[in-house]
């Protein structure tokens, strides 16, 4: 693995700072965030009213529990600037969901908020090991998606070159990576396995690539896929996350010295772990689902907005800041099989540890009868073509999921290339069942 020097006396104060010191900001920030939000937003002080509560309310930082949540159909039902806490003119930039489920969910900044926002992602990719003068590749789409400009202006921030290139076109993607010596990328980690794909294609050893970190978000990924993408590129892969309604990608990002769960950048959003079923508060260490205040944000403040995404908070290591655990899923896209509750992820890392397999895959939900039904589309190895390869690794994998997950599913392992291929965003679960 390359060695990337860390120099800890470079690093922002409130990174090491003590946990009182971190409490004690946050404490003084969310009164502002509550009574920016409850002053300039009339649907947060309808809510608030509503349930009897007011920003004076909030003397520690425990009284938050007392405040309402927000979600994301709050963003679509106020859409397009009902949520904003400015005025329109103030906002310099908007960013905005695909709208393929509904009415697009729409963000603005500030120029403050901007700048924060391009600090907390030069913060991030100086925790993954990036430093500047680095030759930063971002893959990430641009666009409405927060993804390329947040990953373009974080790396000019921390002093480093940037390569726009965007996502597709994956020719192109390793001739830029190896004729402008990027040290660095920002992708999907599955688009990361077409970019590998395309150096075994053309006869090129990854390992011997200028690449010596990566950051990846976007979608939920395994250990697995981490020790893969880094023993097929000899670099550093690091877990970066974030959402356009609390910012976009930087919200919380792994450190290279540690590798061990996201840190959170608390001095900008107070996270909280919730019970999905109740909404009661849970302590750290329990598994649970993300919600997210914002501390700083002046166009979109969001008070209490549940993410979705499963994970848990835990004591910072690197920094002084907590982390939070690789998520496990969505509270939202969670797979309910025959009364089984499982994720992509899940499969994921049972595709991995099958022998004869690519990463590639995909899970299409179907209606067998009167029964839901769950088929894995995966991908053999180039070197496992033949039938009885295709056949062994099926059966394998149909056990690994029947022994650990405790469902039944069919297997469809296709030829090299054949799993539909992510140009982004991976698409994982294909639902064909009627509706209703």
């Amino acid at each position: 693995m390359k060695d990337l020097n860390m120099d800890r006396g470079a690093l922002d104060p409130i990174e090491v700072a003590s946990r009182d010191e971190i409490a004690a900001l946050q404490l003084e920030r969310l009164k502002w965030s509550l009574r920016h939000a409850y002053d300039n937003v009339p649907m947060y002080r309808a809510r608030f009213d509503a349930r009897g509560v007011h920003p004076d309310d909030l003397r520690t930082l425990a009284d938050l529990g007392k405040f309402p949540f927000t979600v994301k159909n709050d963003l679509r039902d106020n859409y397009p600037f009902g949520l904003f806490a400015v005025p329109r003119d103030r906002i310099v930039r908007l960013h905005a969901s695909s709208g393929t489920t509904g009415k697009p969910t729409v963000v603005g900044y500030t120029a403050n908020d901007i700048s924060t926002w391009a600090d907390l992602m030069a913060r991030s990719l100086r925790a993954g090991g990036v430093r500047p003068g680095d030759v930063v590749h971002v893959a990430y789409g641009y666009g409405l998606f927060t993804g390329g400009l947040g990953a373009h202006y974080g790396a000019e921030r921390l002093g480093a070159t940037v390569v726009p290139v965007s996502g597709g076109m994956t020719e192109r993607q390793v001739t830029l990576i190896e004729d402008f010596g990027a040290t660095a990328i920002m992708v999907t980690p599955s688009y990361m396995l077409n970019i590998l794909e395309e150096y075994h294609r053309r006869g090129l050893d990854p390992r011997q690539s200028p690449l010596q970190t990566g950051l990846f978000g976007a979608e939920p990924w395994t250990n697995a896929m981490r020790l893969e993408i880094e023993a097929a590129f000899d670099m550093h892969a690091l877990d970066l996350y974030g959402l356009s309604e609390i910012m976009g990608p930087g919200v919380a990002s792994e450190c290279v010295e540690s590798k061990d769960g996201l840190h959170l950048w608390e001095d900008h959003f107070y996270p909280e772990i919730i019970d999905p079923e109740t909404g009661a508060v849970l302590p750290d260490g329990e598994v649970g689902e993300l919600v997210f205040t914002t501390l700083t944000k002046e166009g979109l403040p969001m008070i209490r907005y549940r993410t979705r995404d499963l994970t848990r908070l835990m004591p910072g290591t690197a920094r002084s800041m907590r982390r939070m655990a690789k998520i496990t899923g969505r509270s939202d896209d969670m797979i309910i099989l025959r009364g089984v509750n499982l994720f992509p992820s899940q499969i994921e890392e049972l595709v991995v540890a099958t022998g004869g397999l690519t990463n590639h895959y995909q899970i299409e939900l179907y209606r067998a009868g009167h029964m839901d039904a769950m088929r894995i589309h995966v991908e053999c190895c180039p070197d496992s073509t033949d039938e009885l390869s295709r056949a062994a690794a099926a059966r394998m994998l149909h056990k690994r999921i029947k022994d650990v997950i405790g469902v039944s599913t069919e297997i469809d392992v296709k030829g090299p290339g054949e799993v539909a291929r992510s140009q982004g965003k991976a698409q994982r679960i294909v639902d064909n069942r009627p509706a209703g």
